[in-house]
Formats: structure tokens, C-alpha cells, sequence
């Protein structure tokens, strides 16, 4: 991995950091710690102490920088602005499930050029800078090769906050479900987009995510060869929430479905 400018040094500092705050807090939750903002929606003391640390090392380095965090600042964007999500996949962690992770993407004059997704649990650096590739563990990282959607695997999240759209959902879930050789549901946007850029996954599909849940991977994703686009096949998914992602080789496969299946609907 080419060396690391002093944005990329900070970002890859700070998710380390909050990803051994939220190591250190695993299987100690009480209910005390956790707060309900819906009925699948939580935020715990942890996402709040990690949180706290990102925010803490970004101003030490760069005090004029702006945020938009998922638990307090929300600054708009203008100059540098850091996205943040300090723990991606709450449930997971208050239940136990180990598949949770730290987002942290740069944007400069909207346009995202970093980003890091920390998993804790397994160790797993994922890191890309615009220009530069993608990278796990400082080892280069790409997309799968696939073609064949009969062979694909692929990944999805439920759309809790959106629930009025769950028919379509559904409908698009099983129109993939009949084209390919399986489905995932991890719990965390920012691991799943990851895992297509390393080719783990070779596709996947969310609506209603916030831009916290994907700054940092669309820039992993893009580097590492793939490819990202809202449901009807443009680049909104940061105002939207509403992803495709994919190996490219299989986008049209998964745009033209998903598209079919909601026809607009999201736009009205």
C-alpha cells in the first residue's frame, strides 16, 4: 500500500482507536446503556464513546474540518467534512453477533477521496484513497471477475427505516433470489459494500441507508474496481440511501431488476 497522506494516517488512527473502545465494551451492554430512537433503531454508550474518540482525533489534527457524525454533529459539507459512523451494525453488537465495524469517509467539496471501514472482530482494515486502490491490511484488493448471476452472491439489508416499501423489497429480494446462488443479510452496509470490493460478495442492494452507512465503502468499492448507483442507475445514494453495488460485471443484471421492480416509486 502507498504511503498514506496525513488525512489517511488520521482517519486509519481514529477507526482503530474507536474499534478498541468498542472491543473493550463487548458483552457489558445493560439495558441502562441502550437507547431506542426506534423499534429497530438503537444508539449505545458505546456508539457514543466511540463516536467521541473519531471526533476527538480529527480536531487534534485538523480542528477546522468539518463533521456529519450519526450520533451528534451533523455540519453541512464545504471544505473538508468527515462522515462517520462509530459503530455500523448496533443490533449485532447488543446481541453479540460479531459482524459490526467503523466507517469513516473524507469528502472534500462533495466529492468522497478516502475512506476506512475498521472490523474490529477480525481485524480488518479495509482502506482507499481516490487514485490510489483499495486495500486490506495493506494488501491490494479488487472485485470478483464474475459474470454469471446463476453463480453471484450476494448481499442485502432490510429496510427497517423505510417499511412502506417493504412489498417492493420483498418482490425485488425474490427476483434476485431466482437469478442467483444466494443471498446474505450481514447488518452492516459498510462491511457488505467491503466485502463486494474485496469479491467476497459480487453484489448488493439496500434502500433507506444514510450517507454515514456508505461514504467510506463507495470510495473502497470504487477502487477496488466496482461499481455503485441508486436504484434508477445514477449517483445519489449519499442523499438518497438507496444502493445497488456490484463487480460492474453484474450491475445490469441487478439495476435493470431492482429498477423494474420499483418503477419510480422512490422518486414520488
Amino acid at each position: 500500500m502507498k504511503r498514506q497522506n496525513e488525512l489517511g494516517r488520521v482517519a486509519i488512527k481514529a477507526a482503530r482507536a474507536a474499534g478498541d473502545i468498542i472491543m473493550a465494551n463487548v458483552g457489558t451492554l445493560t439495558r441502562a446503556d441502550i437507547e431506542t430512537k426506534s423499534r429497530s433503531d438503537f444508539v449505545t454508550t458505546v456508539d457514543k464513546k466511540s463516536e467521541e474518540c473519531i471526533i476527538n482525533i480529527i480536531y487534534d489534527h485538523f480542528p477546522d474540518h468539518k463533521i456529519y457524525a450519526e450520533e451528534s454533529l451533523r455540519q453541512a459539507a464545504g471544505g473538508y467534512r468527515w462522515i462517520i459512523d462509530p459503530l455500523d451494525g448496533t443490533t449485532n453488537y447488543i446481541h453479540g453477533v460479531p459482524i459490526f465495524s467503523v466507517s469513516i469517509g473524507v469528502q472534500y467539496k462533495g466529492d468522497i477521496i478516502l475512506g476506512v471501514v475498521y472490523d474490529p472482530t477480525r481485524d480488518e482494515l479495509f482502506y482507499a484513497e481516490k487514485g490510489e486502490g483499495a486495500f486490506l491490511n495493506g494488501r491490494t484488493i479488487r472485485v470478483s471477475s464474475l459474470e454469471q448471476p446463476e453463480l453471484a452472491l450476494l448481499a442485502t439489508g432490510y429496510p427497517f427505516r423505510m417499511k412502506e416499501h417493504l412489498d417492493l423489497y420483498q418482490e425485488s429480494f425474490k427476483r434476485l433470489f431466482l437469478q442467483v446462488s444466494g443471498i446474505r443479510r450481514a447488518g452492516s452496509a459498510a462491511i457488505d459494500l467491503c466485502y463486494v470490493a474485496c469479491g467476497r460478495f459480487d453484489g448488493f442492494w439496500e434502500l433507506g441507508l444514510h450517507a454515514w452507512d456508505i461514504a467510506a465503502a463507495c470510495i473502497i468499492l470504487a477502487q477496488a474496481g466496482g461499481q455503485m448507483t441508486d436504484f434508477d442507475g445514477g449517483e445519489s445514494m449519499l442523499e438518497t440511501g438507496n444502493t445497488i453495488a456490484s463487480n460492474g460485471k453484474l450491475h445490469p443484471v441487478l439495476l435493470r431488476t431492482i429498477k423494474d421492480v420499483f418503477n419510480g416509486v422512490l422518486d414520488r
